[in-house]
Order: C-alpha cells, then structure tokens, then sequence
C-alpha cells in the first residue's frame, strides 16, 4: 500500500479505504487523538486511536515528536476543525521521542530559543511555514528565468576579485596560520598558497555574470555569497543567497521592466501556491503587532503587502527627485527621521525608502540615477546634470515594510571611463583584466540586478530577523550545525 502525505489526504474529494500514513506527533489528547504532520503541509491530520485495540506500553511511546507509522481508514471527522480524520488500525513505532529532553513542545517557543535549536525548529507550524515558502521562492526563481530564455549560470565562490569593492571578504588559504611563507618585506607569500594568489569567498558571481551575458545575452545567477561584515543586526547574514541576472543590449529602462515583471511573477507564484502558509503567518505577525503601541503597527497586512506589489505599477522615480520630495516632506522638516535629509549626495535610509512607498506614492517605487560617489565602479557614468553633479545609471526598487529590495544598474560598457573610475577607487586594472577584456571585444550596452534572496523570504513571510528566513544562519561568532 502506497503511503500518502498529510497534504494528499487533506485535499481528498472523498473518504478511502485503508490508508497509510507516516509523519511526526504534534500531540497526542487522552490517550485517543494523534495529531500528526509529516511536513507536506500547515495542517496536521487527526488520527482516532481506541486504546482497547493496542498494547499500553505501544502507547506510552506515542509522544510529542515520535516518528510512527499509521494505517487504518480515512472518514469523515467526527470533530471540528478538519473535514477529515484517520481510524487507526495499525500503529508502529519509527522512532521514539524522549518526552524529557524533545525541546519542541507544544507550547509558545522564543525565537531566540528555536535559533538555538534550528536542527528541529521546522517542526513548527511557523518555520515550517517558512520553509515551504523559501522552496517556493526558489522554484518561482528558475521557473521565471528558464520561461523567459535565461540560462542558469553557476559563479565562483572561490574568487580572486572584490566586486563590491567593500574589502569585508572571507579568505580562503591552506597556508600555515602560525607559519606562512614570507616575503623579503614581511608579507605573506600567497604565490605559495594553494591558488598562487590571494583568494577569497565571493560576495556576488555579478562579474564573471557578466562575460557570460556577453555571448551567451541573458544569464542568471543564484547561489551563495559571503561577506565578512561584522553586523550583528536583524538584517545582516556572513553567508546569504544572491540572484543575479544580466543581460545584453539591455539599458537601464529595460532593466527596470524586468525586474518589476521579475517580482511580480515569483510573488504571484507564492500567493498561488502557498496560500495556507501565508495566511497563517499573516494570522501570526497580526497577533504580533496587536502587541505593539498603534504607531507601530503596519498599515498592511502581510497578504495585503504582497499584493500591493503584485498589483500596483512601480513608480520610476529619479534620486533627485526623491530627495526634493524627502527634503521637503513633514518628518524631515519635523526632524522625524532619524536621518534628516538636508542635500542632495545623501545615501537613503530605509526610513526614507519606505516614506516614499508607504506614504507619498502608496506603490513599489524604482528610484534611478544615483550620486557616482555612492555606488559601485561597475555602474554606466551618466552626462553631469545642469549642476555639473555625476550620477549613474543605477536603480534600487522599494517595498513597503522593508525598504530597499532590489539593487541594479546599466553597466559601463566603455573601456576608457571604466579605467578612469577604477584607477579613482584605487582597483587593479591587473586583477579585473578579464573584466576589462569584455570592453575590448565586442563592447555593448548592457545591464542586470541583484536580490538578496532572503530578503525576498522575509518579504513575503513577515518574519522580521534575517536568521529566522534560512535554514541555518551564518553571523558573527556563530556557525552553529
């Protein structure tokens, strides 16, 4: 007899004979109701057990995160709160739980305490939630891109180059910590490592993305990425997944339609596919927020959030234009803001990014042509404005209740402002040589993205810590299991 899952036999139309079923108690009533979830699903299954028909010992082992194995008949229930139920007739144990020392009881656990136990912490309703919606991000991600003619490109994660030119990058080295060869000036000698060159863990495959793009017109990549920031914020992961598409003969106009069109389809997908998750954690985070004073309280709910990109056009908006409109709104001239805008060159904070969302044009906005100064080397130098002022041709797309989504930018495709821009930033034009090689030949117009794909989880779960949105979270002083 073939088992089903808790999701297949929720879903059926009818009752069926002899069913079969394994999963993980939740609880277990009076010696009578198993409530059981094997994962498939929010919604745990009730399973009627008579206790005549089974050895007392057999039921003792019945205990909250016991394995068992199920069979007997699927009817209609008896009891609220499920259409269906199982009458059991055969129970096996598959491994027993110690009732003693299982830390996932069934009562109100801390986030805090279920990071500490992230190796069981899917065992509840809400990270279990989470988890499906992150497969289902994921999937949406590469169906989106295999429908649209990308081609799946896997970057480095060992690198030699900095392509956000930060410096906060991980290295990678078989030298002797306490004995490295020497150089006749006292540095090490990284011509003896392993690569012959000083390495590094990748903070974005963006660059070597960007070669492919040049022959091959339109890749993506998705994969892991590390910085060694030591931000030990709600925001901040050492080790985190980026998308990153590029595209040939793209500008930045383009760029901007297709990430708007990106974020659209991979949310629809989850509103679709994942509804009883996501009204479950929307049903959480409002219970959440009926704690916290009136003022801090989002205007929408987490359903209403997704949808309000879904179903809004983005608003293109330009960096100075932005900045009037923030310069001169209440909370700046109220001093509202932690970060008061004063002149144009200031660097947004999220609290600026969400008024221009949230309040002033009530949809996604796409900000574009940022100040040079503040954005990386790699983005297409704009003519100076009538002020003689630089900026690029970068654009960062804004959600409400999180700011700051996506970062992109039309590249620069001409060699010698290219050159001009690295040697002011102080970057080896003999490290990027290859990258520099793509000016040479064959240059064209082109551009591409990044989203911080747990961003994306939080988005649309609602969970408000970056550590609760991937399986095991990497920060300072952890790297627990």
């Amino acid at each position: 007899m073939t088992s089903k899952t808790v999701a297949e036999l929720l879903s059926q139309d009818g009752t069926l004979q002899d069913v079969t079923l394994k999963g993980w108690v939740r609880t277990f009533r009076n010696d009578r109701f198993i409530a059981l979830n094997d994962g498939s699903t929010i919604n745990n299954i009730q399973c009627v057990v008579n206790s005549e028909n089974f050895d007392e010992a057999l039921l003792k082992r019945v205990t909250t995160g016991a394995a068992v194995h199920v069979t007997g008949e699927l009817v209609e229930s008896q009891g609220k709160g499920q259409s269906v139920e199982i009458v059991v007739k055969t129970l096996e144990i598959l491994g027993d739980s110690d009732p003693e020392t299982y830390p996932i009881q069934p009562k109100k656990h801390t986030f805090e305490f279920l990071r500490a136990n992230a190796h069981l912490r899917t065992r509840t309703n809400t990270f279990s939630a989470v988890m499906r919606l992150r497969s289902s991000l994921s999937f949406a991600v590469h169906k989106y891109f295999n429908e649209n003619g990308f081609n799946y490109m896997h970057t480095p994660i060992v690198t030699g180059s900095d392509a956000e030119g930060a410096g906060e990058m991980f290295k990678v080295t078989n030298l002797d910590a306490k004995n490295p060869p020497l150089n006749e000036d006292g540095s090490v000698n990284y011509k003896e490592d392993f690569f012959g060159k000083e390495t590094n863990l990748t903070v974005s495959g963006q660059l070597e993305a960007e070669t492919y793009a040049m022959s091959l017109g339109k890749v993506y990549t998705f994969g892991p990425t590390f910085r060694a920031e030591n931000s030990n914020t709600t925001r901040h992961l050492a080790e985190f997944w980026m998308i990153e598409p590029e595209v040939a003969f793209m500008d930045l106009a383009g760029n901007m339609d297709l990430a708007e069109d990106f974020m659209k389809s991979v949310l629809s997908y989850v509103l679709e596919k994942n509804s009883e998750d996501l009204e479950f954690l929307d049903n959480r985070l409002q219970k959440e927020e009926e704690k916290l004073p009136q003022a801090q309280r989002s205007d929408m709910s987490l359903i209403e959030k997704i949808k309000f990109v879904v179903d809004n056009n983005f608003k293109r908006v330009s960096y100075t234009e932005a900045i009037d409109i923030l310069r001169n709104c209440k909370p700046n001239k109220k001093k509202k803001f932690k970060y008061i805008i004063e002149e144009w060159g200031a660097d947004l904070q999220s609290e600026h990014e969400r008024y221009l969302v949230e309040k002033h044009f009530k949809c996604p906005v796409i900000l574009f042509d940022y100040p040079a100064n503040i954005k990386a080397f790699y983005m297409r130098l704009n003519e100076p404005d009538s002020e003689g002022r630089e900026t690029v041709r970068a654009m960062d797309i804004l959600f409400p209740g999180i700011g700051e989504m996506v970062g992109g930018s039309q590249r620069e495709e001409r060699l010698d402002v290219l050159k001009e821009k690295m040697k002011a930033l102080d970057i080896s034009e003999e490290e990027l040589w290859w990258y520099l090689d793509l000016r040479k030949y064959g240059t064209a117009v082109h551009s591409g993205f990044g989203l911080g794909f747990e961003r994306l989880v939080m988005f649309a779960t609602g969970m408000g810590n970056i550590r609760d949105v991937i399986p095991y979270p990497r920060t300072p002083q952890n790297a627990e299991f």
